[in-house]
C-alpha cells in the first residue's frame, strides 16, 4: 500500500510538467497531420509520413515539418 502511495505522490509532483508536453504532441500530431492532407507533394509517401507523424509520437511531427515537407 505505501508503494502505492509514493507511486501516486511522484506522478502527482509531475504532472505540471508532463500536461504541457502532452498537449505540445497533439497540437504537433494534428497541425502535420493537417498539413500533410493539404500538401500536394512530399519527399516520400504520403502514408508513410502519416505512419512517422502518427507513431513518430513527439518526434515523427518533428521529422515531418524538416524532411518531409517537399517546398
Amino acid at each position: 500500500m505505501e508503494d502505492t502511495a509514493s507511486l501516486t505522490n511522484s506522478i502527482l509532483q509531475f504532472l505540471p510538467y508532463i500536461i504541457p508536453l502532452i498537449i505540445l504532441q497533439l497540437i504537433l500530431l494534428v497541425v502535420a497531420l493537417v498539413d500533410l492532407v493539404r500538401r500536394e507533394r512530399t519527399r516520400g509517401p504520403k502514408w508513410l509520413w502519416a505512419i512517422v507523424i502518427i507513431i513518430g509520437e513527439l518526434v515523427g511531427p518533428i521529422l515531418y515539418f524538416i524532411i518531409g515537407r517537399e517546398d
